[in-house]
């Protein structure tokens, strides 16, 4: 027997042992990885030697010349053409083949047909599904996807459960299935049919995704009639950029939940899954999770859609979670009177556990891509009060005033621009008095201690700058609206609080 270490020429001895593929079936896989990749045109000419007519028709439609694939349909249906596959067949059953076998191939001829021609592609594939007696999988398949395709909704979801009955392991059919009942509002016969998908295979990420908003819907539809069994409009109408509503109950979302992570392992790169995903963990209180979600979302969306992609909703929910949790360990209490360690559960959404993740969302992902957004800067602005940051949380709430009403021209010739812009200079002067001091004792310890933050913090005081950031706005709006009286007033005494 050969081994590892065996000679050519002893290998070569057992060659006719090995099981090869014939030459007929290499070229036919080779056509076929052409098809795959685009060289349709290569994939032609081995089909058309192997006359392989189907493929040879898949290619012409492939190359917008369904003329010539019309042609080639005609004369299989006629029979002046036959493909080899049928030629071998009949020979070895003595020129003879089974009548189901020969209407099936008829009705798949038909279905062809039907692909080429869509001006009469109903009568086409009515005539395959009669053909064939009602017992074409393709023939249906195909007359619930012209269906659907024309919002006939009803009659797409008739044909594709047939066709689902007669080939149940067609993914793609149990998908159209579902998408149609989904437009039918029938969310119990869709999650039953998406679950089916994801069974069959379980790496189709659209598939988990549907079956989420399925899971999400059902809780609408439950939660959304009234006493009386009568429909609440109000109650079943849902954005579709939400998904989510208070009135689904919590374990639809948390089935939901499930079914967006399972299927973010397969579809890693799709953004919209990321969105839902990130709205449903905020809901199941998964805020670890939503705070990942977000980040992938803005990786995905930032370049394209700059601050549009970030949801502050979200944002400001995460950071909630961090700057209200209960025990600032990030544990959840148990018993009474007080935490007991032996009986505290890690929790690593709210609180200390979380701040990390904040943190990195802030500094690695937002931060650097978005410097001109009051919201974000003021979201972390909160952050770093909670860390007593002081000095960076008061630069935080400058840089949002800043992006707010410094860079805003609205200001100089809007006045209801302006009078809010008044209201935000006089809370960030308030911010400025709180922080202020406490930044002042941070950066003269930093100082002693050789900070270098600390030394370039001790040239400034608050009140320079808060007398500064007043004078420019007042100096910006004098000469439009340096006749009203209620704002001017208010600027005027700000400044002489200051001065004092």
């Amino acid at each position: 027997m050969p081994t590892a270490d065996s000679t050519v020429k002893e290998r070569l001895l057992y060659f006719h042992d090995i099981v090869l593929p014939s030459k007929w079936e290499m070229e036919k896989e080779l056509a076929m990885r052409f098809l795959s990749i685009g060289v349709v045109k290569s994939a032609l000419e081995i089909f058309e030697r192997m006359e392989m007519w189907e493929q040879v028709v898949l290619c012409w439609q492939a190359m917008e010349r369904r003329d010539k694939g019309v042609a080639i349909v005609k004369e299989l249906l006629e029979g002046t053409r036959t493909e080899a596959d049928l030629v071998v067949s009949r020979a070895k059953a003595g020129g003879q083949i089974r009548p189901a076998l020969d209407a099936a191939r008829t009705a798949k001829l038909w279905c062809l047909l039907g692909d080429l021609e869509p001006d009469n592609a109903e009568e086409h594939y009515k005539k395959a599904w009669e053909i064939s007696n009602h017992t074409s999988a393709r023939a249906a398949r195909s007359l619930g996807g012209y269906h659907f395709t024309r919002n006939n909704f009803s009659e797409a979801a008739d044909y594709l459960r047939k066709a689902a009955a007669i080939n149940p392991l067609l993914s793609r059919t149990w998908f159209t299935l579902g998408c149609a009942l989904i437009k039918l509002e029938k969310w119990e016969e869709a999650r039953d049919v998406f679950s089916r998908c994801v069974t069959i295979d379980d790496e189709d990420g659209e598939s988990w995704n549907n079956l989420a908003s399925v899971y999400l819907r059902m809780g609408i539809a439950e939660t959304g009639k009234t006493d009386k069994g009568e429909v609440d409009d109000d109650a079943t109408l849902v954005e579709d950029t939400t998904l989510t509503s208070r009135r689904i109950p919590f374990a639809n979302k948390l089935l939901a939940f499930r079914a967006l992570k399972q299927g973010l392992r397969h579809s890693h790169d799709n953004w919209r899954m990321w969105t839902n995903y990130m709205l449903v963990s905020a809901d199941v209180g998964e805020m670890a999770e939503a705070c990942r979600a977000l980040t992938r979302v803005v990786e995905e969306r930032a370049t394209k859609d700059g601050e549009a992609c970030v949801d502050f909703d979200v944002l400001d929910r995460l950071v909630d979670a961090v700057t209200r949790a209960d025990d600032e360990d990030g544990t959840v209490s148990g018993g009474q009177g007080g935490v007991q360690a032996a009986e505290s559960q890690y929790n690593p959404n709210t609180g200390k556990r979380l701040a990390p993740r904040i943190s990195d969302l802030f500094n690695r992902t937002l931060l650097p891509r978005f410097s001109s957004s009051p919201r974000i800067f003021r979201a972390c602005a909160r952050f770093l009060v909670w860390q007593s940051a002081w000095g960076a949380a008061l630069d935080a709430y400058i840089n949002a005033y800043r992006a707010s009403v410094m860079s805003d021209e609205r200001v100089a010739t809007d006045l209801d621009r302006f009078r809010a812009a008044v209201v935000e200079l006089e809370e960030l002067v308030d911010v400025m008095r709180n922080l202020g001091p406490r930044a002042a004792e941070e950066s003269e310890s930093m100082a002693a201690t050789g900070g270098e933050e600390g030394r370039r913090r001790k040239t400034t005081s608050w009140q320079f700058q808060a007398r500064g950031l007043v004078r420019t706005f007042m100096g910006r709006t004098r000469e439009a609206f340096g006749d009203q009286e209620t704002e001017w007033q208010k600027l005027e005494q700000l400044l002489e609080e200051l001065r004092s």
